[in-house]
């Protein structure tokens, strides 16, 4: 029998071992929204300082590939919220293929995103000192593409190691580990790769629409 239909010795019931594990995934998802939320005030506070170089460097981002990097992240959020509804059904072959296809997104997003960064490197749209664009010439230019990696960046950083979860929950449900009994690790691991998706939605529109 698996570990989580057994509750551990300090738990009363599995089901109270489950709530404490979702509680414990909940406050570390906290943590990540702070995180968040205090770089898109850093954005806010240098959009009002360089109000033009912003709106010109937001023109310059590609926002047809950025509406596709949406999409693809939408249908991993759906991929991966199935694989956990099957879980409950215990259908874990169908719930492997869902997680999977939530790590293909994934894998899909960073590609098409480093298409992006390897478009930025190629032109001279770099942070700081590193800064050579001649399109743009305001004051803050660099500032705005150093804000920028920044944040797309990290979270690409959130997308890889989501991805890396999703492919190691898919090869346990391939096994038959998951059931509706033993479902912690496929709801959490999907609770996290859900606010990979809400920050990117949060991303989108600031970096690449509102210009």
């Amino acid at each position: 029998m698996h570990p989580e239909a057994i509750a551990e010795s300090h738990f009363s019931s599995p089901e109270v071992q489950r709530h404490a594990a979702r509680l414990g995934m909940w406050a570390f998802l906290a943590t990540e929204i702070l995180l968040f939320a205090g770089l898109f005030v850093g954005y806010m506070e240098y959009r009002s300082l360089y109000h033009e170089s912003f709106v010109q460097g937001g023109k310059h981002l590609d926002a047809v590939l950025a509406t596709i990097e949406t999409a693809v992240l939408i249908t991993g959020s759906f991929a991966v919220a199935m694989a956990h509804h099957y879980t409950l059904s215990d259908r874990s072959g169908r719930a492997a293929v869902g997680l999977l296809i939530g790590a293909a997104t994934g894998i899909a997003f960073l590609a098409l995103h480093g298409v992006e960064y390897i478009t930025h490197f190629r032109e001279g749209a770099l942070p700081g000192k590193y800064y050579t664009f001649p399109e743009i010439r305001t004051a803050g230019a660099s500032m705005f593409f150093t804000v920028y990696f920044l944040l797309t960046g990290l979270h690409s950083l959130h997308v890889l190691a989501g991805t890396g979860v999703l492919v190691w929950l898919a090869a346990l449900a391939a096994r038959g580990t998951f059931s509706h009994q033993t479902y912690s690790a496929v709801e959490n691991g999907g609770l996290y790769w859900h606010l990979v998706d809400l920050i990117w939605i949060f991303l989108y529109p600031l970096l690449y629409l509102i210009s």
